[in-house]
């Protein structure tokens, strides 16, 4: 869904809801698409296809219809397809845009993970699914008789609406052998507590993505990364693949991107074949559900580019402290992820620490993979201390590998780093070190709660080093911001917090605490 948001101005997602439409009702057509059963030789290779049509008017329009198909046994496979005429805009966006997903007889009830069959969303127009193999985006499995269903998203459907045609073909026959998932490892042999850098949000093309989940290994290694997150819109196809194509020494994380209509989410660290509901509105009140869910399989729940000026992609789904952490930069630094950082740090001033990630939201090859990407401080690289150190905000972020940064806080009592706290009495001193590299032509600058504290501008070999001294009552929490100046890098900000307009970020952190003793 949030594909070419920030790369190429207003997508097919941002023509705002048509008036009426903002609803997360669902509907079921009453008349089944009703099948005969084939003959009794299974041997026999036969198909047969049938078709539903249907208007979307964009006026009062549920959010999910549902077409239900009567699968009689002797299926091996359903064959799905689906036809609409979509509207260009005068904006350069697309209007009526219908969305498709599957569930078979187990139910499609909200939260029904043993319903879920599959989703595409608008990215194909087409899909099979059958006990080998299916489409990616969707599960292989028995093909179970009884009533399946076809699920329709309409989105941004302006009257006087979009028509539609949907045609199901069942395949009968000798079903194929049975799928044998392939997950990835949840951990890396022989790793130790260090920093590992990662991207915590990537589409292949089991949602859509353009690259295969063998490209995407390939990206993420070129970019240097220790670890990536797949975060698939709605499914959880990718993860039972994943095994067939990591290395060694990479590690890749189950995860998902909850596509809901009121905002984004990432879920991160899910276990393989774990499927998160998407089909709920702020209105609904559903979120803390599944945020719980989530958090109860060991995962971590991340807003994902929460200020994006796009409806649906935008976070409208509730206050951003109710998440684990905030994706507070999304690919290329831009004035959304500006946003964001602000929104974020009036969260810090005012006592409330929701840890921050940054990540590429890559769907293509010209999308760079690790940019921005999350460098965390684990005790090894495994799920579970990955999400462990994410949720702890034990983590910086950079625009590439190519960048280093270390920022800590020394007192009587020890020394403090990222997410840490460091304990000193009011009137104590703490010394504040920033050092960072491959940052050239950059500004390094040490904030407080009520702005800028100290900066530095890097030398010519990229490396640049803050140290500042404070009384502990003045630095409750320090963070640290490394930026490209849009202007001579001769003009060093002196209000960085201020003078950042056209500046582009190349490396922040979380911050560290100074609490005071007793």
């Amino acid at each position: 869904m949030c594909d070419d948001h920030r790369h190429q101005g207003l997508d097919r997602r941002t023509l705002l809801r048509s008036a009426g439409a903002a609803t997360a009702a669902s509907v079921t057509f009453s008349a089944p698409m009703v099948f005969t059963p084939a003959a009794a030789d299974r041997r026999s290779e036969v198909s047969t296809t049938k078709s539903y049509s249907g208007h979307f008017s964009g006026i009062n329009t549920p959010d999910w219809h549902y077409v239900p198909v009567d699968v009689p046994r002797g299926a091996r496979e359903i064959e799905v397809s689906y036809d609409y005429e979509s509207q260009p805009t005068p904006v350069g966006v697309t209007a009526n845009v219908i969305d498709i997903g599957m569930f078979d007889p187990s139910g499609h009830e909200l939260g029904n993970a043993e319903g879920f069959r599959g989703w595409s969303g608008g990215a194909r127009r087409s899909f099979r699914i059958s006990r080998t193999s299916a489409t990616p985006g969707y599960l292989p499995g028995p093909i179970t008789p009884g009533r399946w269903h076809v699920a329709l998203g309409p989105f941004t459907v302006v009257p006087p609406g979009v028509d539609w045609t949907l045609t199901v073909t069942l395949h009968f026959g000798k079903p194929g052998p049975k799928f044998e998932a392939v997950p990835a490892p949840r951990s890396v042999p022989g790793s130790g507590p260090g920093w590992y850098r990662g991207d915590l949000h990537l589409h292949t093309v089991h949602s859509d993505g353009r690259r295969t989940p063998a490209q995407m290994v390939t990206a993420a290694r070129e970019a240097g990364l220790d670890f990536f997150v797949s975060t698939e819109h709605n499914t959880s196809s990718a993860s039972l693949y994943w095994g067939r194509h990591t290395t060694d020494d990479l590690l890749v994380v189950n995860g998902e991107e909850v596509t809901t209509r009121d905002g984004h989410w990432l879920a991160v660290g899910l276990p393989a074949g774990t499927w998160i509901d998407w089909r709920y509105r702020s209105t609904d009140q559903a979120l803390p559900r599944f945020l719980e869910q989530v958090r109860g399989l060991g995962g971590l729940a991340v807003i994902a580019h929460p200020s994006v000026p796009i409806p649906a992609t935008g976070w409208t789904q509730g206050p951003l402290e109710q998440a684990d952490a905030i994706e507070v930069w999304n690919g290329p630094w831009t004035l959304d992820d500006e946003g964001t950082l602000a929104r974020w740090h009036e969260l810090l001033v005012a006592g409330t620490f929701v840890p921050v990630v940054g990540a590429s939201d890559s769907h293509r090859p010209d999308q760079p993979v690790g940019l921005p990407q999350t460098v965390a401080r684990a005790d090894d690289l495994s799920v579970g201390a990955l999400v462990a150190a994410l949720r702890a905000g034990r983590a910086w972020l950079a625009e590439s590998a190519a960048v280093a940064l270390d920022l800590t806080v020394t007192g009587p009592q020890g020394t403090a780093t990222c997410g840490d706290q460091l304990t000193a009495a009011p009137t104590e001193t703490v010394a504040v070190h920033l050092a960072a590299s491959g940052v050239p032509g950059c500004v390094a600058t040490l904030i407080g709660p009520l702005g800028p504290l100290a900066s530095a501008r890097a030398a010519e070999d990229g490396t640049v080093t803050v140290d500042q001294t404070f009384p502990a009552a003045a630095v409750p929490f320090v963070r640290a911001e490394v930026r490209r100046p849009a202007s001579s890098p001769d003009d060093v900000p002196t209000d960085p917090a201020n003078d950042s307009a056209g500046t582009t970020m190349v490396a922040m952190t979380n911050p560290l605490f100074v609490r005071a003793a007793g």
